[in-house]
């Protein structure tokens, strides 16, 4: 019997991710590795298994001393732990599988991986674990043709503790019909949406139930709406399921924005315990809109059609969670005050808002590319870098980025708070839905939040839990669960811009002792004494920065390790240097900066 060991890497910190508030919802993940489980279906009865989810626990050593073989999937966004797993496995001497979306776009810049297993791989796989088997396997297996998603087998949930996750996930479809410029889904996936039966899909919830799990399932749809009429087929069967066991899941899913002109959708998905949906939003910006393709987020007809689409969707009994985007073509300078008005009128307590990247693959990447505007920039880790040439200036466009969030996610809370009041005005409680919480599991979650809070968060907290106590006492256990997640978004906004902060007293601090050893006069002790002031300044900034805010790949290290290399060239010939003929010395600080604890 062969031992695979199946490891998911690390995500950096997100705010999909939501890293700090999981101690106060008392679990170590946001969602479990369902690519992975999947694959770990597709094996033969005679592999053991075994899966390390590197955000709920460590890669021991002991597993890899466990494991034949290591089998990965990954997103873009764990590349740079993904390369640690690789490392160490090469290291141990145990061979690396590797698939997901991040090696399909990029296994060409993946060193050390014994083999590929790329694009989907329901057809894919089975066939290298045969080739394996009889001592024939290739480097790369791919497949251009699209799976029947209907042989896809059912999750393995029984290899992970289902306690570690705030949301279990399961899938209905794959593809899109729409074809955004930034977006690589279709690219991936494919414009025709394929979807399972409604038979797998209970099949899958049964999966869940009969596990124990009780609570938040994200299906994970790219476009759960791409194919309308399967999904008005499998709906019904959901909710007659959820109707026999006492609607023991609340579902959410991401769909597109036309998912408010769809009735009759909209009514099934209330029926069968839906009360979220997550919408690719962008920006309130039409012509922006229109330029990266996304027509139906457009109404000319209609001026205030992505505002009103929101509220129907909100009165039907669902929470809408959005995705925005800055830096888009046809965006100026007004769009960072139109972003922060629609988020706070909208109603939209989960605003994930970003800056464009250009993926490999994509048509925008290829249009970008035409243009000469790619910048080599990994893409994928920090939140504040941007790896093509904005139309604005990126200086205004990176200011203005960290003004959004940092007044959606205001230090008090009060904006965000002020979003949850009007989601929950707007919002149709669904009492099907709503689970039974015990007085005491109220009290123990209202002061878990409260415990968390700054001093200058908590006036703008107790307002908001007596405002939703008075006015919509139902929803009171999702209004303490958006409190905690508004925690969590808060903490990473400061987190950015702390980082961003670093890097840009960096970038000035070299600027400004560039212009102090140019000027005459600038002998090698005024030089020295410059140098040993200056990093000490980096010193302590350094050290200031929380060590809850560090992560792999923050950038912070590199830019530091830049920041010596320049401070040293500018510093290797002084004006007096020069008159004398002989380069100064190093700066006396040479030796790395301990990372904070």
């Amino acid at each position: 019997m062969r031992n695979a060991l199946l490891v998911y890497p690390d995500y950096p910190p997100s705010y999909w991710g939501i890293n700090h508030a999981l101690e106060m919802l008392g679990v170590k993940a946001a969602f479990p590795p369902l690519g992975l489980l999947t694959v770990a279906s597709m094996f033969p009865p005679e592999y053991d298994l075994r899966v390390v989810d590197m955000n709920v626990s460590r890669l021991d050593d002991s597993d890899l001393d466990w494991a034949d073989m290591v089998f990965t999937s990954t997103m873009i966004v764990q590349r740079e732990s993904l390369r640690k797993v690789i490392e160490r496995c090469n290291h141990a001497g145990i061979p690396v599988v590797a698939g997901g979306p991040y090696p399909t776009s990029f296994h060409q810049d993946i060193a050390g991986v014994d083999y590929f297993v790329l694009d989907e791989a329901e057809d894919t796989f089975p066939r290298f674990l045969r080739d394996l088997e009889e001592g024939r396997a290739r480097t790369i297996y791919r497949e251009p043709r699209k799976p029947d998603v209907t042989r896809t087998p059912v999750p393995r949930f029984d290899l992970i503790d289902l306690r570690d996750y705030h949301a279990m996930c399961v899938q209905f479809s794959r593809g899109c019909p729409f074809d955004c410029e930034f977006c690589d889904i279709t690219k991936l996936y494919g414009r025709v949406p394929r979807t399972k039966s409604p038979e797998q899909m209970v099949e899958e919830f049964e999966a869940l139930y009969r596990l124990g799990w009780r609570g938040y399932l994200f299906l994970v749809d790219d476009n759960f709406i791409g194919n309308k009429r399967d999904a008005l087929n499998m709906l019904p069967a959901i909710a007659e399921w959820q109707r026999a066991h006492g609607y023991p899941f609340q579902l959410f899913t991401e769909a597109s924005v036309n998912l408010a002109r769809m009735d009759s959708v909209m009514d099934a998905m209330i029926e069968a315990g839906f009360n979220g949906v997550f919408l690719g939003i962008e920006t309130p910006n039409p012509k922006a809109l229109a330029i990266t393709k996304k027509p139906q987020n457009i109404s000319r007809r209609e001026p205030d059609y992505l505002l009103n689409a929101i509220r129907k969707i909100q009165r039907k009994g669902m929470q809408v969670m959005g995705g925005f985007i800055l830096g888009l073509d046809g965006d100026d300078e007004q769009v960072f005050d139109a972003q922060i008005r629609f988020i706070q009128d909208a109603g939209i307590p989960m605003a994930l808002v970003g800056l464009l990247t250009a993926l490999k693959g994509t048509d925008l990447y290829t249009r970008l590319q035409s243009e000469n505007r790619l910048l080599d920039i990994p893409v994928g880790t920090s939140a504040t870098a941007l790896n093509f040439v904005p139309q604005m200036d990126p200086g205004i466009l990176l200011e203005g980025y960290l003004r959004v969030i940092s007044t959606i996610y205001d230090p008090s809370l009060e904006n965000y708070f002020e979003r949850c009041l009007t989601l929950l005005k707007e919002l149709k409680p669904l009492p099907h839905v709503i689970p039974t919480v015990t007085r005491s599991a109220l009290y123990l979650g209202l002061m878990t939040v409260r415990r968390r809070l700054s001093p200058s968060q908590i006036p703008a907290y107790s307002r908001y839990i007596a405002k939703v106590s008075k006015d919509h006492p139902s929803m009171l256990p999702e209004a303490i669960r958006l409190a905690a997640l508004g925690h969590h978004f808060e903490k990473f906004t400061r987190q950015q811009a702390v980082l961003q902060g670093f890097k840009d007293s960096l970038e000035a601090e070299l600027t400004a002792f560039r212009e102090a050893v140019s000027r005459p006069g600038a002998n090698e002790d005024i030089v020295d004494r410059r140098g040993k002031a200056l990093m000490a300044r980096v010193d302590s900034r350094y050290r200031s920065i929380p060590a809850d805010f560090r992560f792999d790949a923050d950038g912070i290290d590199d830019a530091v390790a830049s920041f010596r290399s320049a401070v040293k060239a500018a510093d290797s010939t002084t004006p007096a240097d020069t008159a004398r003929g002989t380069p100064s010395g190093p700066l006396p600080v040479v030796k790395p900066l301990p990372r904070p604890r």
